[in-house]
């Protein structure tokens, strides 16, 4: 059996030339101390690291790679990462840079080793998603069972492991922050290798995951809140790097960024954003949670401008802040909620140094702090330290990850309510005093990050995994949590601290009911609380959905999301039937799809179609997001020549009457039609809003006999 190198023999190398490049400030003497110790790394024979394990996952590829096979002849740059981490999620844009300087011709190239923290990141489909996410476009391997990390004991993620041309080690970084002997490091090897002729310029065969996928409305939306007036939601579309602010209705009022990421200020039409996160919406102003940006952003709907408020727009190292907002460094904000502390503040959940930082829209000051100046913007809690440590001294807590953010501003709560994800907590930190407090979840042990489950129950004996979001409800003193990685919406009662789940079947999906127990979601990632209580709105992260829990009725229903430039391109109508054919739009997984007996037909003869369509008594067809039909037949296009394909549903007291004629010679005697409804309706009296879809396939039997007249046939349901 062959013998393999681990980490800890790199160590021992590495380590002088770790201190000998801290004394070193001249570039020039810094290359030539790695190629040194390129040379002496070479005369070792014993450096080599395993393969990669038969039958693993792959993503972004169009097979398995093999480090002694496709990878032979490369510098190869392992990411040893779990998709949750927010450091690996710092390192990111370095090997994004990294790719951009390097091509896979040039002799780099870059493999994710994904070794999963969760049991949740175990699961391909879940992983393909992060991949998307985080728009990462080199190989992956799913190493669900970590069988690499522990052959070479990696003990820390995120892990950077540079190899050489056969597979030896040449040098490890571990953890973020280590851009400059990274690219340091690849510099060098790509040179010293390519001067050997080592190097190899074969092409590995690169299928991006992205490039299969049918486009959506939404992508990866992280986070949803309310206006106060229940009348507006804004929505992060975290992965087309925008925010969309639409009508209790679903009609899209205000689209600010995307679909490209970037970092720009101003109007609405010219400003963007990088994986937008949390969300505050009040009246004309939405505050945002800039997220790979590392900013705080206003936008300002009246004025119609976008401005930054906190961030100078990379990551940021420091851990207690205080200077004004646009010249503080922050790092990877993942929630915002506006309160108070003497004057209004916007709570943020800065995920990147585990901490909870206030930025002061006026004077104001914290508890167990000085006052602070307008502007300001300055850390409230958190070490700094990734723990699950409570403590009656907000600086002396420790956080681990902190990604959702709720007020209960009065008493007896006055506190934010923190998702504390890494942790897989919910935490209390008062607004009076400052003490960090347990809620549900985790262990007492503050150093023990891997206390989680699924279980309901009371305060510790409850069980989250990574919970990215919670919401409060006023009314009923009651907090929904996203348990995004259970899949499922909890709620807690902090009063006597009992965990228990609302939605969702704990496995991940996309089902709508009818019941709550029923439907099931996909790494939901935020919520809020919405019609004086009776509604929940939730983003279905990993569905490209926001969905709405009717707290009263205990169902569960899309929300649609329409905007002029999405309703003109989906009703359409044109007489080119190949272009009418790809604009149809793709149905929801829960749509009925109805099979109809198969109907005789004469050649000659047209079909006419009577669509009945009944809503749920007291609801009422949405004006805003405008309900229709879609007409197709799949490899029988010829069948739909010269006639409008859809159509919109504007009433439903009578039939909706769709006619097509049957050539005399038609291509196929055996045709199949396709009737899609698209409905969107609200509850009469102002309440929830929905989309509901069903599908009738309708078979006919084209006799060759020509003759005239009509034949209807009619098609009916009722949601």
């Amino acid at each position: 059996m062959a013998s393999y190198s681990k980490l800890t023999d790199l160590f021992l190398i590495q380590g002088q030339l770790d201190c000998d490049l801290e004394e070193t400030t001249s570039q020039e003497e810094k290359e030539k101390l790695v190629h040194e110790y390129l040379l002496k790394i070479d005369e070792r024979e014993d450096l080599i690291v395993p393969d990669f394990e038969e039958g693993l996952e792959w993503l972004n590829t169009d097979g398995p790679l093999s480090l002694g096979k496709e990878l032979l002849g490369k510098v190869v740059l392992l990411d040893f990462f779990t998709y949750c981490c927010i450091n690996c999620i710092h390192i990111l844009p370095d090997l994004h840079q990294l790719e951009k300087n390097y091509s896979i011709q040039d002799g780099l190239i870059v493999v994710g080793v994904h070794s999963a923290k969760f049991p949740n990141e175990k699961v391909l489909q879940n992983v393909q998603s992060a991949v998307l996410r985080y728009d990462i476009n080199h190989p992956v391997v799913n190493d669900s069972d970590a069988r690499l990390w522990q052959e070479l004991e990696v003990s820390c993620w995120p892990t950077l492991l540079l190899l050489g041309p056969r597979g030896n080690l040449l040098f490890s970084l571990v953890g973020e922050g280590h851009r400059e002997h990274l690219f340091l490091f690849t510099a060098a090897a790509l040179k010293h290798y390519r001067e050997q002729g080592l190097l190899k310029d074969h092409n590995v065969g690169i299928k991006l995951y992205r490039d299969s996928l049918p486009p959506s409305i939404l992508s990866f939306p992280g986070k949803i809140a309310i206006d106060p007036s229940g009348k507006q939601l804004a929505i992060a579309d975290t992965g087309h790097h925008r925010v969309l602010v639409v009508s209790n209705t679903g009609q899209v009022l205000h689209t600010v960024g995307g679909p490209s990421s970037g970092k720009r200020d101003g109007n609405l039409s010219e400003a963007q954003f990088s994986s937008p996160q949390g969300l505050f919406i009040k009246g004309d102003t939405v505050y945002v949670a800039d997220t790979e940006n590392h900013l705080v952003r206003k936008i300002n709907l009246t004025e119609g401008k976008v401005s930054t408020l906190a961030g100078i727009g990379v990551q940021g190292t420091d851990k207690e802040g205080g200077a004004l907002g646009p010249q503080q460094p922050i790092s990877s904000p993942w929630d915002v909620t506006l309160g108070s502390a003497g004057g209004d503040v916007l709570w943020i959940a800065m995920a990147g140094t585990h901490q909870i930082w206030a930025l002061f829209l006026e004077d104001g000051k914290l508890p167990k702090g000085s006052d602070s100046k307008a502007g300001t913007c300055v850390r409230f809690a958190g070490s700094g330290n990734e723990e699950n440590r409570n403590n009656a001294y907000p600086h002396k807590a420790g956080l681990a990850q902190p990604s959702g953010l709720a007020l209960a501003p009065t008493e007896p709560w006055e506190s934010l309510f923190i998702a504390d994800s890494e942790s897989s907590t919910i935490r209390s930190l008062s607004l009076k005093d400052g003490a960090v407090k347990h809620v549900v979840g985790g262990e007492r042990d503050p150093l023990n990050l891997f206390a989680f489950g699924d279980v309901d129950g009371k305060g510790i004996d409850a069980k989250l995994q990574h919970p990215l979001g919670v919401s409060w409800d006023e009314g009923r003193s009651l907090l929904y949590v996203a348990d995004s990685y259970n899949h499922k919406i909890k709620v807690v009662d902090p009063k006597t601290k009992q965990c228990m789940v609302l939605a969702g079947t704990g496995e991940a999906g996309n089902g709508i009911g009818p019941r709550f127990l029923e439907s099931s979601f996909n790494e939901p990632g935020g919520l809020c609380v919405g019609e004086g209580g009776k509604l929940l709105y939730v983003a279905d992260t990993n569905n490209h959905h926001i969905k709405v829990l009717d707290l009263e009725t205990k169902t569960v229903s899309l929300f649609p999301i329409v905007g002029h430039q999405d309703v003109d391109a989906i009703l359409k109508t044109t007489t080119n039937n190949t272009s009418a054919v790809k604009k149809r739009p793709k149905l929801p997984k829960s749509a009925p799809v109805l099979a109809m007996p198969s109907i005789s037909i004469s050649s000659g003869q047209s079909v006419t179609l009577l669509l009945k369509l009944a809503l749920p008594a007291g609801t009422k067809l949405t004006e805003e997001a405008p309900s229709f039909w879609s007409l197709s037949a799949e490899g029988n296009e010829w069948l739909l020549e010269g006639r409008a394909v859809t159509g919109s549903i504007d009433d439903l007291s009578e039939p909706i009457s769709i006619v097509l004629s049957i050539p005399v010679a038609p291509v196929s005697p055996d045709p199949t039609l396709t009737l899609d409804a698209w409905l969107y309706f609200c509850v009469s009296e102002g309440g929830a809003c929905m989309m509901k879809t069903v599908s009738f396939k309708q078979p006919l039997l084209i006799s060759s006999t020509s003759q005239e007249g009509s034949v209807a046939i009619t098609l009916k349901h009722a949601f």
